[in-house]
C-alpha cells in the first residue's frame, strides 16, 4: 500500500529539502519504489537531485493548474535507481494566487498524485517554507507529515503554529493526516545548546521524535551543489551515515525492512568500484577536513 509523506516546516533553514531528498534516495536504495514531489517554488529538491531546473519544460505547476498535462507526463527519472521526480520550476511561485479561484483548491495536489499513487510505495513531498496554499495542498494530499527541527535556539518557536495548522487540516480537509515523526537536523554536538534542544524536542514530540539525529556536515551541505543526494556524493560521511540510519529507522516504524534490491550486473559493479576508487583521495581529504573542524 502506497504512503504519501510531506516534509514540512514553515521555518526556513531547517534541513527540510535536504531531508526530503536524502530520505527519498535512501528509501529507493533500500529497494522501495519512491517518488519525490517538489512543490516548493525555489525548486531546490529538483536541482538537488540532479535535474537542471532551468531546463524543465513541464512541472508540478502544470499538474496543478493545466488540463493539458497529466502528472504521468511530468514524472522524470533520476540518477538513483527506483527514485522518480515530479520537478518544480520558477512559475510555481504564482500558483498560490491562481489556486484561489479554483473550486476545492486544497485538494488539487491530492487529485494529481492520486493518478500515480499506486505505482509507488512511498511518495515524499517537499513543501515550501510557509503555510500558504501550496503547503495546505501538500498536507491535504499526505497520509503523514515529517517535521525537520533544527538544533538551534529558535528551533521550537513556530511549531505551535505548524501543529495548529496540521490539526485544522486534519479536522476540515484530511481526517487521516498524522504526524509521522520529527527529525532533528543540523546538530553540532560540541555545544551544550544542541544537546538541550535535542532533549526539549524529544520531550515535546515524545515517541514521534526519531532517535537518529542529522549532524552538521561539510559533505552534506555541498552535495546539492553537485546535484547529488549524499549517498552518491559521499555515502560514508557523517551526513551520509545519518540519513541512511534515518531511512532504516523510518522503515522499521513502517514494519518494513525495505524491498528487494535488483542485483548489480558485473559491468555495473566494476564501473561503480572504479568510480569509487577514483573519488577516494578526494573523499579521504574531505573526511580529514571535517574531522579537523569537529575537533577544533
Amino acid at each position: 500500500m502506497s504512503k504519501v509523506i510531506t516534509v514540512c516546516n514553515q521555518k526556513g533553514g531547517t534541513g527540510k529539502t535536504t531531508t526530503a531528498i536524502n530520505l527519498a534516495a535512501y528509501l529507493a536504495d533500500a529497494g522501495e519504489s519512491t517518488l519525490l514531489v517538489d512543490i516548493d517554488p525555489q525548486s531546490n529538491a529538483t536541482s538537488g537531485i540532479g535535474i537542471d531546473k532551468t531546463s524543465v519544460k513541464i512541472s508540478i505547476y502544470d499538474a496543478l493548474l493545466s488540463s493539458r498535462h497529466s502528472v504521468r507526463d511530468i514524472i522524470v527519472n533520476t540518477q538513483v535507481k527506483r527514485l522518480d521526480l515530479i520537478p518544480s520550476r520558477f512559475d510555481l511561485s504564482g500558483a498560490e494566487i491562481e489556486l484561489v479561484g479554483i473550486n476545492k483548491r486544497e485538494y488539487v495536489l491530492r487529485v494529481a498524485i492520486g493518478l500515480v499513487k499506486d505505482s509507488y510505495k512511498y511518495i515524499i513531498v517537499d513543501s515550501p517554507p510557509s503555510l500558504g496554499l501550496l503547503t495546505v495542498n501538500a498536507l491535504t494530499a499526505a497520509d503523514s507529515v515529517i517535521i525537520p527541527v533544527q538544533c538551534e535556539y529558535y528551533a521550537l518557536e513556530g511549531l505551535t503554529q505548524l501543529l495548529n495548522t496540521i490539526k485544522l487540516i486534519k479536522t476540515n480537509l484530511n481526517c487521516t493526516l498524522e504526524i509521522e515523526g520529527a527529525v532533528l537536523t543540523m546538530a553540532d554536538f560540541r555545544t551544550s545548546l544542541c544537546h538541550q534542544v535535542i532533549k526539549e524536542a524529544r520531550d515535546f514530540f515524545q515517541d514521534k521524535a526519531y532517535q537518529t539525529v542529522i549532524p552538521r556536515s561539510v559533505r552534506l551541505s555541498e552535495a546539492p551543489g553537485f546535484g547529488k543526494p549524499i549517498m552518491l556524493h559521499d555515502r560514508t560521511s557523517a551526513g551520509g551515515r545519518a540519513y541512511e540510519e534515518l531511512a532504516r529507522e523510518f522503515l522499521q516504524r513502517q514494519g518494513s525492512k525495505g524491498g528487494t534490491r535488483e542485483p548489480e550486473s558485473p559491468a555495473y559493479a566494476k564501473a561503480s568500484a572504479g568510480r569509487q576508487r577514483a573519488r577516494e583521495p578526494e573523499n579521504q581529504r574531505a573526511r580529514e577536513l571535517e574531522n579537523q573542524r569537529v575537533s577544533d
